[in-house]
């Protein structure tokens, strides 16, 4: 397809989606890349615990049934197939045989959202640079779908999801976000029954915040404590208060919506120029830096302060939170996470344990891998450990700086 009538193509598409349901993309993307010479086009997502590359079927309308055309597809597996190695690393990947099959990841920002599978006859070099564009905007389209609907939820979970973690999740924002100097990703498990814990990370102009949180016990309250926590942060940050102001914040709403409910938790910020990392710890596990994939043993130990939600005179008022301080180097990677993780047991009862988190962790960076994938390996390790059943939450946030340096520097 010429250049000109590809830009007609996208634009007419884009113009197009404002009106499409979530059950209408497969086959507008399918219209779109047949447009551009392809013979077939299909959508993968990832499931919640990106195990699987599930298949968004055809005439799915608004998450209300499927009419499907043809016989349904049962996915494929992250690990193991080209498919999913499209979507670890973030590359297209081609094979070939009867026809030449394309599969190229789908992000919405850095956030991984699942691949694209094409398959063609014969393919140029001009209409491989046309599909990457089809792919980039499809990944777009259905980011902004999901929200209107239930269809991309119901596709990528494997089975129904506990009130209190349907509460949890709900609040939370992408597991990925990132800017030019900075990504972090967060994962939580086990995904369906989440209790407790939480994660939240947001970019501003000048620094990345980061935040998770460790609600006490397993029910609807404990979801309810974290997503007070959560909204107790963002109000604080967005009104204009800083670190310290969270805490306090937080503990306020507790004592007065949810009396005898406390947490742990540590809120970060990272400043995106300069690597100045700011902390507060109450009464969390503290967090590591990961440099040059060694963990720099007791460089963010610092004296921790008492949970949120601790019970207090009326009279009392909690003091003012400590911030503490450190310098990251360009290529640090800052690892926050909850007791959950080092505390998981095997059938045996042996601990998962700090050595082995960190040997874990370790391995997963070993091989330069981004953020995300680098998560994901480390969390298939733990629920290997655990027999694919965790007894508490586990919620761990991996942060990189990664500054844009002056060439020559």
């Amino acid at each position: 397809m010429e250049e000109a009538e590809f830009s007609h193509l996208l634009a007419d598409l884009l113009a197009e989606s404002h009106r499409l349901g979530p059950g209408d993309l497969p086959g507008t993307v399918r219209t779109a890349a047949r447009a551009v010479g392809m013979t077939d086009a299909v959508i993968f997502l990832s499931d919640l615990q990106q195990i699987r590359l599930v298949p968004v079927p055809d005439g799915v309308h608004h998450g209300q049934g499927t009419e499907q055309q043809g016989p349904a597809e049962t996915g494929v597996a992250v690990d193991g197939s080209l498919a999913g190695w499209a979507y670890r690393t973030g590359t297209v990947q081609l094979s070939s045989g009867s026809d030449l099959v394309l599969w190229l990841p789908l992000v919405d920002g850095v956030e991984r959202l699942g691949v694209l599978r094409l398959t063609a006859s014969a393919l140029e070099s001009a209409t491989l640079e046309q599909c990457k564009s089809l792919a980039s905007l499809t990944g777009q389209l259905i980011a902004a779908k999901s929200r209107f609907g239930d269809l991309v939820s119901r596709l990528t979970r494997s089975k129904p999801m506990l009130l209190q973690a349907e509460l949890a999740w709900a609040f939370m924002p992408p597991r990925t976000i990132g800017c030019p100097e900075a990504t972090s990703s967060a994962i939580l498990e086990p995904a369906y029954e989440i209790g407790g814990d939480a994660f939240d990370h947001t970019l501003t102009p000048t620094a990345l915040h980061m935040a998770v949180i460790d609600a006490m016990g397993h029910d609807l309250a404990s979801g309810l404590c974290a997503a007070v926590a959560m909204a107790g942060s963002r109000s604080t940050r967005r009104s204009g208060g800083d670190l310290a102001d969270i805490p306090s914040t937080v503990d306020a709403a507790l004592h007065r919506w949810l009396p005898d409910r406390l947490l742990t938790g540590v809120f970060a910020d990272l400043a995106l120029a300069t690597g100045a990392l700011t902390w507060v710890n109450c009464g969390h596990p503290p967090p590591m830096i990961i440099r040059r994939q060694h963990v720099v043993h007791g460089a963010l130990e610092r004296p921790v302060q008492l949970p949120l939600g601790l019970p207090t005179d009326p009279e009392d008022r909690r003091p003012r939170a400590v911030v503490h301080h450190a310098q990251l180097e360009p290529g640090d990677r800052l690892l926050i996470h909850t007791d959950g993780v080092t505390e998981a047991r095997s059938s045996t009862g042996d601990l998962f344990g700090e050595s082995r988190l960190i040997d874990s962790i370790i391995r997963a960076t070993a091989a330069g891998e981004p953020a995300p994938e680098a998560l994901r390996r480390l969390v298939r390790a733990i629920l290997a450990h655990h027999n694919g059943h965790l007894a508490d939450d586990a919620t761990i946030l991996l942060a990189e700086w990664h500054p844009v340096l002056e060439a020559g520097r």
